[in-house]
């Protein structure tokens, strides 16, 4: 029984009914309907439907070799680890051959801080299929928790060209070498997998942020670019984009990047940036078209769109105003350690001889006991 047969069709098997002439149903043909079943379940997250299910085929067909890997799974995805090995275990005695079951064993007894056992059955899982992305992923971190760096890495970068979501093994081995402070390396690395067709928005998105690092601003450019591509519903792209393009002279390229960010969603922090660049052209009109445009989109769920449109306002004479978003954000709990945002608010209060405010944000500022922390 093939098991791409449709639900619809393996109800019809494991429903019981009897064959032409009255004979009953074969008992396997009922076990792979309830298998299938059982499966439907899994996929579903109905882990106890799916248990349900796997224990009528046991009941009917108890030499069904598909049996323990299918329950295994479902352990696995339960956390359920020594039901999850034992099921794994009788299903490479049953198929010894299939190398996805040593591989979740390996797994499983690397959680289990096993790594005897984990290697051992690693390495039969990648005799049996060399290109068991998972069992590479796996053994990359049994590798880099025994000091085996490069190890690791090489076998991260191979399971980032096998995998179809291999982008991600990619930054986990960037990740790595950044940890052990090997940034250069971190870079080549992202920039070799780019080169051979791993992508994905984080990817290229890490990658701008590298070559910023690095001062490659123009490399930073093409990589947001790239990523805003990927991921077309994250306006944060574009931005980073007009961003550099500002500080590599190309207004206009910049104002069309921020534009296309706009058009992904209409936020007050780019219509902020808007604002300085007409501020720049001392274009007065236009950096009240863009304040307004700010004030109208800004939400003040986000910091850092909060404090850019406070800064915004003080700048165009607007200083109340800006007090009144610092004095806000500053009294939230959640900024309480904000020590930078405390002398900031207090220093508004102080230019608009607002004692209260002044003394409260300074209470605040020197209650994190940072040194060198200076206070209006």
């Amino acid at each position: 029984m093939k098991r791409s047969l449709g639900l619809a069709a393996a109800a019809l098997l494991w429903c019981g009914c009897p064959k032409s002439g009255g004979e009953d149903v074969d008992p396997k043909i009922k076990a792979d309907g309830h298998y299938l079943q059982g499966q439907a379940a899994f996929l579903k997250g109905e882990f106890p439907k799916a248990h349900e299910e796997f224990a009528k085929v046991k009941e009917l067909n108890p030499a069904d070799p598909r049996l323990p890997a299918a329950e295994g799974e479902v352990f696995l995805s339960e956390v359920k680890i020594a039901e999850a090995i034992a099921s794994f275990e009788a299903a490479t005695k049953l198929d010894p051959k299939r190398g996805t079951n040593w591989s979740r064993l390996g797994y499983l007894f690397s959680l289990k801080g096993e790594r005897e056992k984990a290697h051992a059955a690693l390495d039969k899982a990648l005799a049996a299929n060399p290109k068991d992305f998972n069992a590479l992923d796996t053994l990359a971190d049994l590798q880099f928790a025994e000091g085996k760096l490069d190890e690791g890495i090489k076998n991260l970068v191979v399971a980032s060209e096998l995998a179809p979501d291999g982008a991600d093994y990619a930054l986990r081995a960037a990740a790595e070498l950044e940890k052990n402070k090997r940034s250069a390396d971190a870079l080549a690395l992202l920039e070799a997998a780019n080169g051979k067709g791993v992508k994905s928005a984080a990817l290229s998105n890490e990658l701008g942020d590298r070559y910023v690092a690095a001062g490659r601003l123009e490399d930073a450019v093409g990589a947001y670019v790239a990523a805003a591509g990927q991921d077309p519903k994250d306006p944060t792209l574009w931005e980073l984009a007009a961003e550099i393009q500002l500080k590599l002279g190309k207004p206009d390229e910049a104002v069309a990047s921020f534009q296309k960010s706009l058009a992904v969603k209409d936020r007050g922090v780019v219509h902020v940036a808007l604002a300085r660049m007409c501020q720049a052209k001392k274009d007065d009109a236009c950096v009240t078209a863009e304040l307004d445009k700010a004030l109208a989109t800004s939400t003040g769920e986000e910091l850092r769109e909060t404090i850019e449109l406070g800064e915004l306002l003080a700048s165009v004479g607007r200083k109340k105003d800006a007090l009144a978003l610092f004095r806000s954000l500053s009294e939230e709990s959640e900024q309480q350690k904000n020590v930078e945002l405390h002398v900031r608010t207090a220093q508004l209060a102080k230019e608009l001889k607002d004692e209260v405010t002044m003394k409260a944000a300074c209470t605040r500022a020197l209650s994190n006991g940072q040194a060198g922390v200076k206070c209006p």
